[in-house]
C-alpha cells in the first residue's frame, strides 16, 4: 500500500488509506473519493466530517429491536401503524433496510447482530436472541419470520431459532429466489417482496 501511495503527499495518502479501509472500496475508488473531497468547498468538507462524527457519537441501538437509532427506540418501533403481532428477524440493519425498501412488510423487526458461526467463535449467546424471546409475550407475537441470508450460518441460525420459538408462535422463513451464499442486502425489491409473500413454515 505504501508504494502505491508514494506519489501522494502524506496528508492525502493518509486520507486515501482511510477510505481503503471501508468495505468494497479498492485503491482506485479510494483515490477518487479522496481527490473529490479535496475539490469541495471547505464548508462542505467540514459538514461531511461533522456528520460522520455526529453519527458515530449519537447512533446506537434501539432498545427494543436492535436496529440503528439515535433515540432509545427506533422510528419503526415508534410507528403505531406497524403490526406488532409479527416480527421479522434479520441479521443486521442492512438487511432490515433492504426489506423496508420493498414496502411489503408492515410488522416489526428484530436485529440479531450477526449469525451463529462456530468457526468464527460466534455462538447463540453473542446474538440478540434472549431479547427476542422476551418480546414474544408482552407484544402478543403470533408469527416470527426468519429473513436470514441463505448460507451455512444463516441456515444454522434459522434452525436454532425455529426450535426455540415454535412453542410460543408460528415460525416461518422467507422463500428465496437467491443463490446459496448470496447477500440479502444486494437483492432487488421485487425478489425480496416475493420472498416475503412465499414464506413457509419452519419444520
Amino acid at each position: 500500500m505504501e508504494d502505491s501511495l508514494s506519489a501522494f503527499t502524506r496528508p492525502l495518502a493518509r486520507l486515501i488509506e482511510q477510505f481503503e479501509r471501508l468495505p468494497g472500496i479498492g485503491p482506485r475508488t479510494a483515490q477518487r473519493l479522496a481527490l473529490h473531497l479535496l475539490r469541495q468547498p471547505e464548508e462542505q468538507t467540514r459538514a461531511f466530517a461533522q456528520a460522520l462524527l455526529a453519527a458515530r457519537q449519537q447512533v446506537g441501538q434501539c432498545q427494543r429491536c436492535g436496529h440503528l437509532s439515535a433515540e432509545p427506540t427506533c422510528e419503526i418501533c415508534r410507528t403505531p401503524a406497524r403490526n406488532t403481532g409479527v416480527i421479522c428477524v434479520v441479521a443486521d440493519s442492512r438487511d432490515l433496510l433492504a426489506l423496508e425498501r420493498t414496502r411489503e412488510f408492515h410488522g416489526n423487526y428484530h436485529v440479531l447482530g450477526g449469525l451463529i458461526s462456530p468457526m468464527d467463535g460466534i455462538g447463540p449467546e453473542a446474538l440478540m436472541i434472549q431479547p427476542l424471546l422476551q418480546r414474544l409475550d408482552p407484544e402478543q407475537v403470533q408469527e416470527v419470520i426468519l429473513a436470514l441470508t441463505p448460507s451455512v450460518e444463516g441456515d444454522t441460525t434459522s434452525l436454532y431459532l425455529a426450535r426455540l420459538l415454535r412453542p410460543f408462535c408460528t415460525v416461518t422463513r422467507i422463500a428465496y429466489g437467491l443463490p446459496m451464499g448470496s447477500e440479502l442486502e444486494y437483492a432487488d425489491e421485487v425478489t425480496l417482496a416475493r420472498a416475503l409473500e412465499g414464506r413457509r413454515l419452519m419444520e
